[in-house]
This record gives structure tokens, C-alpha cells and sequence, in this order.
């Protein structure tokens, strides 16, 4: 990955099944001008029990409680061939591709098409044979963390470790899995945490509404932010209400540009070249209070201190007092020892 923070502009299933929508969620995020668009790899029958019940949010979102997890992300599912025609258009479109497996299948089917940089989901991190599986096949590992406990993300990241991959090849994301999530539960400095136990890059995966915690995980120190979006906050779909729209997405990603620009100094508290020719403007310099005779005595009833900065200090007024003048001053000019 590059030196700069990573924007991943998360589709996920916001397609709602249809190749037309995702590839106008592609020229959103290509607009956006963010690195990635991830999309969600999986078959139905190998991630969920054709009996598991929906999520409270999912239910909420999709407006039916009567489908099951199974039937619902049925419908939402890419087929091999649609995942190549959007790899092909991002490529024209010079937009990186990247999905997330979520089932075994899924992570030999992406190795496969070549990619090189997997991301585990929040609901796998505690799946061994998963992460065993992803840990032989890619060379670049992106762990989310929602739900889980230090302890686990210890035990998955762990996996990855002893199959060889190197700790400089990790991320971790610190996330919240409720959609939306609530501002009190976003725990962001979790996220530093997560870097001072393990030391590996770190990031933040956000489901909040708007724009502000991400760009403040940024300024925290994250190398990868990953958010949702949608054509429509309004569509019918899990995801679509705690995801951005085009124009929020491009609203986000300036943001963090612009902090992640903000945070890039040397740390050294010194003059920037905008501002130094400033400091002549906004200092001030010892002048003359009021008309001073040659041999005069310095004192404060004749100088005083206005701009312009480029004359005596201020910080030397004591240096100033009680001296005599060498030459004669009016009012406002400035003092000259």
C-alpha cells in the first residue's frame, strides 16, 4: 500500500444484485477520487444456514422481517463473470478493485483472478479455518476488528504472523459493527490502542453517519479508512442507511486529503514559508510615542510598541529604556539604537 492514507470506498452489497448499480457505484467513487471500491464475494449456501435470522438493522433496513439472512443475501450475490466485467471497468476507469470473501470458496476464487491484498470481515475474525486459508493465499492482509475482543484480535492476527506474512503487511481496522453506529460507541481511541499493543499499522472502518469520525481517526493516525456508500441512502438493501452518497463520499475524501496534509509537518514549531511573510505584518516594533530629541533618554513616556515587526523587538524594551537616542524620531517612526 502507499505512504498516504488509503481510502477504500466500500459498495459492498449496495448493488443490490444489479451489474448496472454497481458499476454507477464505481464511477461514484472514481468521481470520489478514492483508491479503492470494495465489493462483497460470497455464495449464499456456503456463508449463512438457510434458517439464520436477519440482523435488528438488517430487518429494519430491508423493511421485511420475514426473509432469512439466506434469502436475503441471495439476492445480493456477484457471479464470477460480473466480478471480471467490474475488474475490466475499473481498469479503465483506473480505479483499484477489492472485495472481501466471506466463505472459503470465495478467498480461492479471488487469489485466483490475482489479487494480492485480502480483507478480513469483522464476523470471520474468529473463523480459524478462514483465516488459515486467506493467511497461504495473499500477501497483504486488511483485518476489521468489529465486535471483537483484544484477545481476539490477538489470536487472528497471530495466524497470520506464524504463516510468514510480515507485521509491516498488516492493518488492523478498528470498527463498530452496528448500522448505523451510534456516536457513543464509536471508541475511537480503541484504535490506538489496538497500535500500542500489537504495533502494526492501524485503521477505521466506519458505520456512523456523516463524515466526522473518519476524518478524525485520520488525524489519530490511521493509514486506511474504509466507509460505505450508495447511490440512494433510501434504497431498499442492509447496508444502504448507514452508507454515504456520491456527493458525501467526495465531501469525505477531501476532508482527509486536507488533514492528512494538515498532519504531514516536521513537528518542529517554527515559521512555514506561507506564513513568514507575515511577520513583519502582524509583529510589532519599539516606535516612537512621541517627537524625540537627539540624546534624549529612552523612556516610557516617548516609545511604545505598534506595527510594523520589522524594527527593534519588543522582547528588548528593556534593553531600550534608559538608553539615549542618537538621532532625532517623530511620532511612529521606528527606534533605532
Amino acid at each position: 500500500m502507499k505512504e498516504k492514507v488509503i481510502i477504500i470506498a466500500e459498495a459492498g452489497v449496495n448493488h443490490n444484485g444489479d451489474i448496472k448499480k454497481a458499476i454507477e457505484l464505481i464511477d461514484a467513487a472514481v468521481n470520489a477520487g478514492v483508491d479503492y471500491v470494495k465489493f462483497q464475494t460470497f455464495k449464499a449456501e456456503n456463508l449463512v444456514s438457510k434458517t439464520a435470522k436477519k440482523a435488528e438493522y438488517q430487518i429494519q433496513n430491508t423493511q421485511n422481517e420475514n426473509d432469512t439472512q439466506f434469502e436475503m443475501l441471495k439476492g445480493l450475490e456477484l457471479s464470477h463473470h460480473q466480478h471480471e466485467e467490474l475488474i475490466k471497468y475499473c481498469k479503465e476507469k483506473n480505479i483499484k478493485f477489492f472485495s472481501t470473501a466471506f466463505d472459503m470458496l470465495s478467498l480461492d476464487y479471488l487469489a485466483s483472478i490475482g489479487l494480492k491484498l485480502v480483507k478480513i470481515p469483522s464476523g470471520e475474525i474468529t473463523n480459524l479455518p478462514y483465516l488459515k486459508k486467506a493467511a497461504t493465499l495473499f500477501e497483504e492482509v486488511i483485518i476489521s476488528t468489529g465486535m471483537a475482543m483484544m484477545s481476539e484480535i490477538k489470536d487472528a492476527l497471530d495466524v497470520f504472523l506464524k504463516a510468514g506474512i510480515a507485521k509491516d503487511k498488516i492493518t488492523i481496522l478498528h470498527c463498530n459493527t452496528e448500522y448505523p453506529t451510534p456516536m457513543i460507541d464509536v471508541n475511537l481511541k480503541a484504535m490506538l490502542s489496538i497500535e500500542k499493543m500489537f504495533g502494526v499499522k492501524i485503521g477505521y472502518s466506519d458505520h456512523t453517519l456523516g463524515i466526522e469520525v473518519p476524518t478524525a481517526a485520520v488525524a489519530l493516525g490511521a493509514v486506511v479508512i474504509e466507509k460505505h456508500f450508495t447511490l440512494d441512502r433510501t434504497m431498499e438493501g442492509p447496508d444502504h442507511a448507514a452508507s454515504l452518497e456520491p456527493e458525501e463520499l467526495k465531501a469525505m475524501t477531501k476532508a482527509i486529503r486536507n488533514i492528512e496534509l494538515a498532519i504531514s509537518g516536521s513537528g518542529i514549531k517554527e515559521p512555514s514559508p506561507s506564513e513568514k511573510k507575515n511577520i513583519n505584518i502582524a509583529r510589532k516594533s519599539i516606535v516612537a510615542l512621541t517627537e524625540i530629541k537627539k540624546g534624549d533618554t529612552f523612556s516610557e513616556q516617548n516609545i511604545t510598541v505598534k506595527r510594523p515587526g520589522n524594527g527593534i523587538s519588543p522582547m528588548q524594551w528593556d534593553e531600550v529604556i534608559g538608553r539615549r537616542a542618537i538621532n532625532d524620531f517623530n511620532e511612529d517612526d521606528l527606534i533605532e539604537l
